[in-house]
């Protein structure tokens, strides 16, 4: 049997209010997303110029990203699942902007002798500055090129994947009262990237669009309806800086639906496949206080996947049809 090492790649998170300033000052450090002169002094003064307020952001969410915590539930219970169905492998997590930091990863791999890496990102949609970055990051220092390595690069439409997704659909569903559940509006809020990602190829936005296409085909459009079909609606969140970005963004969209008289949101953040700051705090705690001032009547948040058993089935899936 070949030896096979399976690395997942993750952006990671400030485990304490003190890492906040030093993560963000590697997230501007990274030249697939910020292009800067004198980018390290540059990276350094923003990240000091925004740890303050970053930090009672993580202070109102426990003190830390929880998404250190989840990657590594998913490692090691992607890591069982697989050993259950036969596959024998390791299996390692490379975060990009904290620890595990993906250049500390490449070593404890190349020190395994794997003959064969799959390197699978917990973005199910590719773009240049997530499975972009990380799959460059871990390039910079991986020292045995000659390896045999798999990317999968994407999985937006894996029917796994789509099931998943489904499932805590269903399950926030039902915090709903029972009589307005059919009135509740699925408002899928995607991380956002600047418009010129897009006029340069990035797929993301489109690979999005076609990951709710699926998730609602089974909830009923298609030919053989599996799940009632509520209305739904696509925007994006967490902009940064004054470039032109995706829309409509998020905070616009609660506020149009409320004008139209949709009172029941359940707010499902797609493209992140863990809970961390800008799913437990930009959309639990900023955007709530948003809907309860425009009258709101039901705002809830869709939980990660997590430790979903559904999500490490199709992670499972995914790294067995690439082995």
């Amino acid at each position: 049997m070949t030896k096979t090492a399976v690395v997942l790649f993750n952006l990671g998170g400030p485990d304490s209010l003190e890492a906040v300033q030093p993560f963000l000052e590697n997230l501007f450090n990274d030249p697939d997303i910020f292009k800067l002169p004198f980018q390290k002094s540059l990276a350094r003064f923003i990240s000091k110029k925004r740890a303050p307020k970053v930090q009672k952001e993580y202070a109102l969410i426990g003190g830390k990203s929880p998404l250190s915590m989840w990657t590594e539930k998913q490692r090691s219970l992607l890591e069982l699942s697989l050993r259950n169905l036969g596959f024998e492998c390791s299996v390692f997590a490379a975060m990009r902007y904290w620890h595990p930091l993906t250049q500390d990863v490449t070593k404890a791999v190349e020190q395994g002798n794997y003959e064969h890496i799959i390197l699978l990102p917990l973005y199910p949609h590719y773009s240049v500055s997530t499975t972009g970055s990380s799959y460059n990051e871990w390039n910079r220092y991986f020292k045995k090129p000659d390896t045999r390595q798999t990317l999968i690069k994407s999985y937006q439409t894996h029917p796994a994947y789509i099931d998943a997704v489904n499932a805590r659909i269903d399950e926030t569903l039902s915090r709903f009262d029972e009589p307005i559940r059919e009135q509740v509006q699925l408002v899928f809020s995607a991380h956002g990237t600047p418009v010129s990602y897009v006029k340069k190829g990035d797929p993301y936005s489109l690979q999005i669009a076609e990951t709710i296409k699926a998730i609602m085909e089974k909830r009923g459009s298609s030919h053989t309806p599996i799940k009632s079909r509520q209305a739904h609606h696509l925007c994006f969140q967490s902009k940064v800086g004054p470039m032109k970005w995706l829309t409509p963004a998020t905070e616009e969209k609660i506020k149009e639906l409320s004008q139209a008289g949709k009172k029941h949101l359940l707010i499902i953040p797609i493209s992140f496949v863990s809970d961390h700051v800008e799913t437990l705090f930009e959309l639990g705690i900023e955007y709530r206080h948003i809907a309860e001032k425009c009258g709101i009547e039901n705002y809830i948040v869709m939980h990660g996947m997590n430790d979903s058993p559904l999500f490490i089935s199709a992670l499972s899936q995914l790294v067995i049809e690439n082995k």
